[in-house]
């Protein structure tokens, strides 16, 4: 085991509190084969340790109400000393090769009431500088596309086709997709092309731009955004992302196909969208209870 702790230390680098954490979770395991006399007096033997061995930890772990991210962090320095042991010829098979930890449960994604956004997106820009024109337009319009932070500071004017009305969107491996808008949002993108204009000049190749003509930052957009959802107090995460998941769960309320929804997000899978489905499941639960007969 000493060898081990030193392969970490000296030969990986690792830092001093994973070192400790990885020890404790080490001997937390011997302990457990102590307990169900898997070791011979004080010998620990890993060529008598097994899936089994390991999967009976793992579950006694599990009663013990530990989450799945410590029980798979324990699990990981389980790994890392056997991968060891291999490499140092001192077992020829790996236990925990047929082994999975237990999965990590989604966390629901964060998301802003209708009413709560609407007196957000409803402020008056006609006397704002612009500044304040740009701002209310990023809110507006990571809501109303659902388009990620990177691809909002990545528009270029080329990519916003007022005719159309349609946002071409380079994503995730640049993969890239359109996205309709409204006449609403339209009104608001040509009341700011014609401040930004004023402004900085006519000749702007990045579409959302600082008073100095220079492209806006994903750190501007996400102060930004932060700014504005402060105004919402009972919201526990204020970011682009928010506004998104936004976007999403709106989209499916309101009768949209995941499909269509997870097409308009860029995802590659409708995997990635379903989780927008327990949001929306939760919001019905959330309404059920309301019924006089939940109540009792």
């Amino acid at each position: 085991m000493s060898s081990f702790i030193d392969y970490l230390q000296y030969e990986r680098n690792y830092s001093a509190h994973t070192v400790d954490s990885y020890t404790n979770d080490l001997y937390q395991f011997i302990t457990y084969l102590e307990s169900k006399e898997e070791m011979e007096g004080d010998t620990f033997e890993a060529d008598r340790i097994d899936a089994d061995i390991v999967r009976q930890w793992i579950m006694q772990l599990m009663k013990q109400s530990l989450s799945p991210a410590s029980v798979n962090r324990k699990l990981s320095a389980l790994q890392s000393f056997f991968t060891y042991a291999v490499r140092k010829g001192i077992i020829e098979k790996h236990p925990l090769r047929l082994v999975n930890g237990p999965k990590k449960s989604k966390p629901i994604p964060y998301f802003i009431k209708e009413k709560e956004l609407d007196s957000l997106l409803d402020e008056e820009t006609e006397d704002a500088d612009f500044t304040e024109v740009r701002d209310q337009l990023i809110l507006e319009l990571l809501y109303e596309t659902g388009v990620r932070c990177s691809e909002l500071v990545g528009l270029k004017d080329r990519d916003v086709d007022m005719d159309a009305m349609i946002l071409k969107v380079t994503g995730k491996r640049n993969k890239q997709r359109l996205i309709p808008f409204a006449a609403r949002l339209k009104d608001m993108i040509l009341y700011y092309i014609n401040v930004r204009g004023r402004e900085v000049g006519e000749e702007c190749v990045s579409f959302f731009v600082r008073k100095d003509g220079r492209p806006v930052t994903s750190a501007i957009v996400y102060y930004v955004v932060k700014k504005k959802l402060s105004d919402i107090p009972t919201l526990a995460k204020r970011s682009p992302h928010v506004l998104r998941h936004t976007f999403a769960t709106s989209m499916l309320n309101d009768g949209a196909t995941m499909s269509a929804v997870s097409n308009l997000l860029g995802h590659s899978s409708l995997a990635s969208t379903s989780v927008y489905t327990h949001v929306t499941f939760e919001e019905l639960k959330r309404v059920y209870n309301a019924h006089p007969r939940a109540k009792k």
